[in-house]
């Protein structure tokens, strides 16, 4: 086990996680060096308890649950990479997956030691079917790392679902601020990746993508495919306000820039019956 790496992957993500254990940041940045091997898992533990952990099943639980969606995504574009049959059209493209797919492992590694130091298990990694078809390999997706534009497609639902997912599971997460932090501090990373992935779809063909969801248009063919990963999205209202009567400077704001403008989350169990269907 790598220990600085570990301590300086989580920093990346939360920079305030040595105030919170020590006064002294550098006696704790030093402890790869000066802790014994054996030692370790004691030291990670209380570390990690002190931050963030406080025993509590309940974001225990919601931290297993961020970390398949991370181990579904992460293995997604290493797959992806690792393909002799996907077509990226330019390096651009190329290096721009390779970037999200670091994000993503970069992700798996926080929350991994996350759990652990707060004195829990991590969930295994699942065995995935990215074909969509529950381990039969031929499902509707099955030509994502074949295909440049099903892949972006496939790429960007996950994305869109993940940001919606984060979203949901923050108020489980409110009794504990510096989990709740660093789970948005992800949200936020998912957030761009989203974005960035129609982009990718737009210059790839897809002109009427937008970096946002407007109402609940996929712009994934046939939307019946993923239809519950955006279900919901349409709505205008927000807390009791109607967003699309609201009156701008050209008139009323209208539905579709009254959805564009707010993110609607999804429950736990919304997210892992829309997963599902990738997991053996």
């Amino acid at each position: 086990m790598n220990f600085s790496s570990i301590l300086s992957e989580i920093e990346k993500l939360d920079p305030e996680v040595y105030e919170r254990t020590s006064e002294r940041r550098d006696v704790i940045k030093n402890w790869g060096r000066k802790i014994a091997m054996a030692s370790l898992p004691f030291a990670v533990g209380s570390l990690f308890t002190k931050a963030y952990g406080k025993g509590n099943a309940s974001i225990l639980e919601v931290l297993n649950y961020a970390l398949t969606l991370e181990y579904l995504e992460s293995e997604f574009y290493n797959t992806a990479l690792a393909s002799t049959s996907l077509s990226f059209p330019t390096t651009a493209a190329r290096g721009a997956i390779t970037t999200i797919a670091d994000h993503e492992a970069k992700h798996v590694a926080f929350l991994t030691a996350a759990i652990r130091g707060a004195g829990g298990n991590p969930v295994a990694k699942p065995t995935f079917d990215f074909s969509g078809g529950n381990g039969s390999g031929s499902g509707p997706f099955a030509n994502a790392f074949s295909d440049y534009g099903l892949f972006l497609a496939v790429a960007q639902t996950l994305e869109d679902t993940g940001v919606r997912a984060y979203k949901g599971a923050a108020p489980d997460l409110k009794s504990d601020n510096a989990t709740l932090t660093a789970a948005l501090n992800i949200h936020s990373v998912e957030a761009r990746h989203a974005s960035h992935i129609r982009q990718m779809r737009r210059a790839a063909g897809a002109s009427t993508i937008k970096p946002w969801i407007t109402l609940n248009d996929s712009g994934v063919t046939p939307a019946s495919l993923v239809e519950g990963n955006y279900a919901g999205e349409e709505l205008t209202v927000q807390s009791t306000v109607n967003i699309a009567a609201i009156v701008g400077v050209s008139g009323p704001i209208g539905a579709n820039a009254a959805s564009e403008s707010f993110d609607e989350p999804l429950t736990m169990a919304q997210v892992q019956s829309l997963v599902d269907i990738f997991i053996v």
